[in-house]
């Protein structure tokens, strides 16, 4: 019996600084269970996107330094470099070829209602640079160049995910079946994690109060002090309900650390007040973050292994990159050189 041919999963995250508990429990830690307990289902490619980091002014040695320190990082999560595809997007070249022709496939309508756009737009109104405007263009050349069944999203995401399918099937309607159309893998747990201060917002490391975020290179007492100064309410009940935005934060960290749910925590903390709960759950993310710490402090301490694994992880990227573009194209009309 033929074995079932593995799904592709894409996933990419760009070079702008040390990630937060957010990145982690948002989307790192599923990245993790997906390369390792799903390696019988899929495929995975790992990217560090460094071509998109760039539509924001970076210093060029801090842009090489954060690659660096990205690509580390994916690594120190236990994302094995042999079992999956690991590299760097400017290594591949045919991101960017392929972004140019999806470009032309692009109607200006629908990238200008790109929300991403419109915010750091108005965030940096000083450089409203054409790379910003066509991001989700270059996007899609990621996804669509390995042709991914799959690419986890977070809520915010979704729309890019949206504007590469809406691509992939106006070129597919045109020249016939060239990308696989992408579907969104939404996990459940650690999908949003809210800022420690304004548990009204997504967590960010561009928070101006560092106190809202937790850095996964912060110190073990600098994350205990953060859990516990995080906003709650003045109930001092430990449950997960309306109005509680900030103890259902807490809750939701403390879960995707444990692995317990919301009625087991809440059995846990009965009759105990915040500052039991916030002690546990500052420690619970200090137990989950001491492996990848001392792995990446590992890692960044050999560069030539890091650029080793980049090289090979490249050359796997773009064994399947340039099977995509050669088909691209062809179809398009290009001249095609005789090898």
């Amino acid at each position: 019996m033929e074995q079932e041919k593995k799904k592709i999963v894409l996933s990419a995250v760009q070079p702008t600084g040390t990630p937060t508990l957010g990145n982690y429990l948002g989307a790192f830690k599923n990245w993790k269970i997906m390369a390792n307990d799903m390696a019988q289902e899929y495929d995975c490619f790992y990217a560090v996107a460094d071509l998109h980091s760039i539509t924001v002014r970076l210093q060029p040695a801090d842009l090489r330094r954060q690659t660096l320190e990205m690509y580390a990082f994916l690594l120190a999560l236990g994302i094995d470099p042999e079992k999956n595809v690991v590299f760097i997007q400017s290594h591949v070249p045919e991101h960017a070829q392929l972004a140019w022709i999806l470009n032309c496939y692009t109607q200006f309508g629908e990238a200008s209602r790109m929300t991403q756009f419109k915010d750091k737009s108005e965030k940096h109104p000083e450089n409203v640079n054409v790379g910003l405007f066509s991001y989700p263009v270059l996007m899609a050349a990621d996804i669509l160049l390995y042709q991914a069944d799959y690419v986890p999203v977070g809520d915010d995401q979704k729309q890019h995910l949206e504007i590469t399918r809406d691509i992939a099937e106006r070129f597919n309607g045109i020249y016939g079946n060239t990308f696989k159309v992408p579907e969104p893998f939404i996990h459940k747990a650690g999908a949003r994690i809210m800022s420690l201060q304004d548990p009204a917002k997504k967590m960010s490391k561009s928070d101006a109060n560092p106190k809202g975020f937790i850095s996964l290179l912060d110190d073990d007492n600098v994350i205990l002090k953060k859990i516990k100064s995080a906003v709650t309410d003045s109930e001092a009940k430990v449950y997960y309900g309306e109005g509680k935005d900030g103890i259902n934060n807490l809750m939701e960290i403390y879960s995707c650390c444990t692995g317990k749910s919301f009625d087991e925590i809440e059995s846990e903390f009965d009759g105990k007040g915040y500052g039991d709960f916030k002690t546990a759950v500052g420690e619970a993310v200090i137990d989950e973050l001491k492996p990848v710490k001392a792995e990446y402090n590992r890692l960044i301490n050999d560069k030539a292994y890091l650029l080793q694994c980049a090289a090979t992880g490249a050359e796997m990227a773009s064994h399947f990159a340039q099977r995509t573009l050669k088909k691209t194209m062809k179809k398009v009309g290009f001249l095609q050189l005789e090898k």
